[in-house]
């Protein structure tokens, strides 16, 4: 009885053909600058400010965490090991307004609530981003009367809209995405340089 032959189930990419060695007789020798100017070129990345920039702030968003509704438990969900939003560097939630970047409106925002709301966004540093997260936040969902606020966008600005109610955390992951999108995709914006005062009196 003849055993199959099994095939190998690894593809393993073809070996390029060995050349051969040189004659060192025709190769110039490298000189000590040409050495120098290899390594440097192997090692050395050109790119623009705006780019590192961008691609610094993309990748390192810090959300605000408070949550207003029950959004907010699939806004916690997205930090588990279920779904990991730290593969996106956009984990690091932090507790007060002035080290985030990023808010993430996560429920319906009551009229009572829409002042505090403001006044967190106001509190955080340039450059900042916000996430409407479900449909109260983004048009006041099934709550359409008075005491709720029809859509966050009428208090702070919005960047992404995020649809649901409430929506999975793969949609919350994906609002994320296209935000780092827009963020790439922007320009930064430099103010112009303090100049020194004089004081007065001086000559």
């Amino acid at each position: 009885m003849t055993e199959k032959k099994v095939e190998n189930p690894f593809r393993t990419l073809a070996q390029p053909a060995r050349e051969a060695p040189p004659d060192p007789g025709l190769v110039a020798p490298r000189t000590e600058q040409d050495a120098l100017r290899e390594e440097l070129e192997r090692g050395v990345l050109f790119t623009t400010v705006e780019s590192m920039v961008n691609w610094s702030r993309a990748n390192s968003i810090w959300p605000l965490g408070f949550g207003l509704a029950c959004c907010a438990i699939e806004m916690m969900a997205t930090l588990g090991p279920g779904y990991d939003l730290s593969r996106f560097g956009a984990e690091v939630m932090r507790p007060s307004p002035r080290q985030a970047d990023l808010m993430i409106v996560a429920g319906r925002v009551s009229l009572k609530m829409a002042p505090v709301v403001r006044l967190l966004y106001d509190q955080m540093p340039d450059p900042k981003w916000v996430i409407a997260m479900g449909a109260c936040a983004s048009c006041g969902g099934v709550f359409n009367n008075y005491a709720i606020v029809q859509g966050v966008d009428k208090i702070v600005p919005v960047d992404v809209y995020v649809p649901g109610c409430p929506p999975r955390p793969e949609a919350l992951i994906h609002g994320i995405m296209k935000l780092q999108e827009k963020i790439l995709s922007s320009r930064i914006e430099l103010g112009p340089a303090p100049r020194a005062r004089r004081k007065q009196g001086a000559a």
